[in-house]
């Protein structure tokens, strides 16, 4: 079966309503037999789009978040889901998604900026997701000697008013080595650290799209900054010793 493509032939950094709709009929029909014949309309009518958009949102970032610029095409999510491990053997994932990581982070989880379309929301965030062992212990501990400056940052006035609440997903104790009665515990029994914020799908048909996630993009960055300070020292070269001097 062969299904036309009515798409516009040039992309813009917004969906049309024929999105939504292919979204919301893969929800319906995830598998290959319905999906192949329409692989030209979810290019067209998603993955072309959303390239557009993070292209543009990429640009805006060189002035206020440099270090998580990369090309587009690197930021976009597979709609191909991981189906090894999971009990729901859907091929295909029924959003499309972009993640922004900072440099040098990204094959792991860092902290970055996230966006999302569904047929029913659009989800932008921006945080540190199920970090790795490593970087879990490295901000978990960045955490105790500032605690006091990222509550600050959480309680910005814009950024509150902006994003729904914060994410945790903390643990019932504070981790091993950890002390509980630190005024730090209840951000270090965290599990992940993230901030965001819910639309109505319609947010997605806007053609201001790339200007409302930046905005939101350019509130976060302060949080997702502090969150990488400890990864990013971790990661710095180490200065030689010689003759025992620095």
């Amino acid at each position: 079966m062969t299904i036309k493509k009515t798409s516009p032939s040039v992309a813009v950094p917004y969906f049309r309503p024929e999105a939504l709709k292919f979204l919301r009929d893969l929800a319906k029909h995830n598998d290959r037999e319905w999906f192949q014949p329409r692989k030209e309309t979810f290019d067209a009518e998603l993955k072309e789009p959303m390239l557009a958009l993070v292209r543009k949102v990429t640009d805006a970032m060189q002035e206020f978040a440099p270090d998580y610029v990369r090309p587009a095409e690197k930021s976009l999510f597979r709609l191909y889901r991981d189906t090894r491990f999971s009990a729901n053997k859907a091929p295909y994932k029924t959003h499309v998604a972009a993640w922004w990581p900072r440099h040098g982070c990204e094959k792991t989880s860092g902290a970055g900026f996230y966006f999302h379309v569904e047929a029913k929301e659009v989800i932008i965030a921006a945080g540190a997701w199920m970090p790795e062992k490593d970087q879990l212990a490295q901000i978990r501990h960045w955490l105790v000697d500032n605690h006091e400056r990222f509550r600050k940052l959480l309680r910005s006035a814009a950024l509150r008013k902006a994003f729904a609440e914060f994410e945790g997903n903390p643990l019932v104790r504070a981790p091993k080595g950890f002390d509980p009665e630190h005024p730090s515990a209840d951000l270090v029994k965290c599990r992940q650290w993230g901030i965001s914020v819910s639309l109505p799908p319609e947010a997605a048909l806007d053609p201001k799209l790339a200007a409302t996630v930046v905005r939101y993009f350019k509130l976060a960055t302060p949080v997702v900054d502090a969150l990488n300070e400890s990864i990013v020292a971790a990661q710095a070269p180490k200065k030689k010793v010689l003759f025992g001097l620095r």
